[in-house]
């Protein structure tokens, strides 16, 4: 197999393409803290130095190290067939953060993607003009009221102890939430790896186009807020789980459940991630899961409408319970089958 390699103006935007991506991922963890004591909750918290030993910075494999990956590739994820008028195409859940040794796909995964015309993405990762929107959208506005004394300090600590403050330009709750999804670098698992660049890398090498089911302007208007009273709540409450010291658990679970394809226990995300125990936070969730899930299904009808077969890759938690794409796209009058992975059958049975 040929290693296709990602172009070095994809390597320039795919933290930043990445990191954005794995918000929508993250975005829940910024309510999963338990609450803190009301007592200390505007007390600023006392500087430390940064860690002694910063995270291991994300690398780019080298070409003896991606010939390798490709030999031991394994399928992970979650990937469904869709079959209609005798063509096929793909559904497949991705992850936004990962690990360097799961960057190549398996031999599955791959025939899928080099058997589709075109890739489906939440972003066109592909387009400078996203990565240019993405980038305004993200970055703080100058005319937005300053955080509080208490949360500024909360979060400036945050970045030390992340070695993150290359992200102090962005928008504060902006900030918060990729310091969740940086802080499983301590456990191998970085933004950097996420599937959905990896794949765009992929269909460059193979010359096959790449869409963009949603606009970087959706996912920031739906991740972020300009009403100082929320972004002030989504900072504290962020910050509470960082400073909980659980993020890096639940990122790495998250990561691997996606790995092993674990359908069953992303579809039940609500009940363990601790991030739905208020009507706010559950509205909150659903907005950003279920209620973007009928834009990208009719973007992936139109697509297959056009004649060609596609392989629409988005993040897992868009393809599980009654929401999910599968589903959607069942409704709309099209086949659509779990395929059984390598990580899958190794477990007893497949859930559908």
């Amino acid at each position: 197999m040929r290693v296709l390699r990602m172009p070095p103006v994809m390597q320039r935007q795919s933290r930043l393409l990445n990191l954005a991506m794995a918000l929508s991922l993250c975005s829940g963890l910024a309510q999963a803290a338990p609450e803190a004591d009301p007592s200390l909750k505007d007390i600023p918290m006392p500087a430390v130095a940064a860690p002694a030993t910063c995270p291991a910075k994300a690398t780019v494999p080298g070409k003896s190290e991606m010939q390798a990956m490709v030999r031991d590739a394994q399928d992970r994820g979650l990937l469904w067939r869709v079959s209609h008028d005798g063509r096929d195409s793909w559904l497949y859940g991705t992850s936004h953060v990962g690990r360097r040794e799961w960057l190549m796909p398996g031999r599955t995964v791959m025939g899928a993607m080099m058997k589709s015309d075109k890739l489906a993405l939440e972003l066109n990762v592909l387009d400078p003009e996203v990565s240019k929107s993405l980038a305004q959208g993200m970055k703080a506005r100058d005319d937005a009221p300053e955080l509080s004394a208490a949360l500024a300090a909360r979060l400036e600590l945050q970045r030390e102890k992340a070695c993150a403050q290359d992200i102090a330009p962005l928008r504060p709750d902006a900030q918060v939430v990729a310091l969740q999804a940086l802080a499983g670098r301590p456990l191998g698992v970085y933004p950097d790896y996420g599937v959905d660049m990896m794949l765009a890398g992929m269909a460059a090498g193979l010359r096959k186009p790449v869409v963009g089911l949603e606009t970087p302007e959706l996912q920031i208007r739906e991740l972020f807020s300009d009403d100082p009273a929320q972004v002030s709540e989504s900072v504290s409450e962020g910050l509470k789980q960082l400073e909980s010291g659980k993020a890096p658990e639940m990122v790495n679970l998250i990561a691997d459940l996606w790995a092993d394809g674990r359908q069953d226990r992303l579809e039940n995300y609500a009940d363990w991630c601790d991030c739905a125990n208020t009507p706010h936070e559950r509205a909150q969730l659903q907005r950003l899961i279920d209620g973007r899930n009928p834009g990208m299904a009719d973007g992936i009808v139109n697509l297959l409408k056009e004649g060609d077969t596609v392989f629409a890759a988005v993040g897992a938690l868009h393809m599980v319970g009654p929401h999910g794409l599968p589903v959607l796209l069942r409704k709309k009058g099209y086949k659509v089958e779990r395929v059984p992975l390598n990580a899958l059958k190794k477990k007893q049975g497949v859930t559908q």
